[in-house]
């Protein structure tokens, strides 16, 4: 009898998991418009918003811009002003008309400030003026349209 005790059980080792974990740490981060902007959280929407900021945006003025980017799977993107400035947010729930927007399209909105420190801007009520030409253009209910 050998009086040393016998090692400690070793967890198994399967390729599956190991070639898992050399992929992980090996992964490259595909490029995003919407990396280096900064989404607000909780993201505001239109069911969201209150009665008083809702009415407070459909009096203000309407300005233009261009789809700088924007996701239907996550829900939002970004506008970039046509006098300039920085990118504004925009939620899928304040897109009126029939297309999705995609990067180029032209755009009027209204704007409506983000609580809770209202520091940040929202496009509300926006509206596709002009698609991108030589672009696919997808409507809410899936069909796609070359414009």
């Amino acid at each position: 009898m050998s009086s040393e005790p016998p090692p400690p059980p070793q967890p198994p080792t399967h390729q599956a998991s190991v070639g898992l974990l050399d992929t992980q740490r090996a992964r490259d981060r595909s490029p995003s418009p919407l990396r280096g902007n900064m989404v607000p959280s909780p993201l505001p929407t239109r069911r969201t918003r209150t009665f008083s900021a809702t009415v407070r945006a459909s009096q203000g003025p309407v300005y233009k811009g261009v789809c700088k980017c924007f996701c239907r799977s996550k829900g939002h993107g970004f506008i970039t002003p046509a006098d300039g400035g920085p990118d504004i947010f925009l939620h899928i729930s304040d897109v009126e008309g029939e297309y999705v927007p995609v990067e180029g399209d032209e755009v009027t909105y209204k704007m409506c400030s983000i609580p809770p420190k209202n520091e940040k801007l929202q496009a509300v009520e926006v509206v596709i003026t002009h698609l991108a030409p030589g672009t696919k253009h997808e409507t809410w209910s899936g069909h796609v349209v070359s414009s």
